[in-house]
């Protein structure tokens, strides 16, 4: 009797975790993230008019993907003549594989946050007023392939942690204002060093063992 009581609980609790009512609580939870962004960003067009934070989840919103799960899967804004500032709380997309936010006229700064996003395929910031560093914590997106920060008001040096991504098949984050001196070892091995053009501070290629790659930061 004690197993079988024991085996019941077991399976409520199993139907607990996998309900409707946990996944809609993620997909608000989701829902909150994304509404944070909006309420940071100011949107002449009204692109982001159907987001509403009232629905149970995001799902039907415009510019907005899920799976079968109602997860957000993509955040597609690019070119929408937004403005504003990227939020933490985007970070809490733990099913996001696309971050589309090229185009526009973002003025702050990469949020360490982003690092969350473990399902990140692509991260399109290019042609932004983007300012700061590139946070280290990017390298912890172990399936990131597409990388584009170019063209934004970016400092400081290449994370080295980017190097650890294997996945990583295309960077570029030419013209900006980095410094240092360009990764040469993982992935880095065979991106052009054009994706590296007009950051007057940089140095070049690194020279593995041979100087150190922060010498005017």
């Amino acid at each position: 009797m004690a197993w079988a009581a024991a085996t019941a609980a077991a399976l409520v609790v199993a139907a607990a975790v996998l309900s409707p009512a946990s996944v809609a609580s993620a997909s608000n939870a989701e829902g909150d993230a994304l509404y944070a962004l909006r309420r940071a960003l100011k949107d002449p067009r009204g692109v982001l008019q159907s987001w509403d934070p009232t629905l149970v989840n995001p799902c039907t919103w415009f510019h907005v993907t899920c799976n079968r799960d109602n997860r957000v899967t993509r955040v597609d804004l690019g070119n929408s003549n937004l403005s504003g500032n990227l939020v933490p709380e985007l970070g809490h997309l733990e099913h996001l594989q696309y971050l589309e936010l090229y185009k526009n006229n973002i003025q702050s700064t990469i949020p360490a946050e982003l690092g969350n996003l473990k399902s990140l395929i692509s991260l399109d910031l290019y042609n932004n007023n983007i300012t700061g560093n590139i946070p280290r914590e990017l390298g912890m997106m172990k399936f990131l392939v597409f990388l584009r920060l170019n063209d934004n008001h970016l400092t400081g040096p290449v994370p080295r942690e980017l190097t650890k991504i294997s996945s990583l098949k295309v960077i570029d984050v030419s013209n900006n204002d980095l410094c240092g001196t360009i990764p040469t070892s993982g992935p880095f091995e065979h991106i052009p060093l054009s994706n590296f053009d007009n950051n007057p501070r940089m140095e070049g290629p690194e020279l593995q063992g041979l100087a150190t790659y922060d010498t005017n930061c």
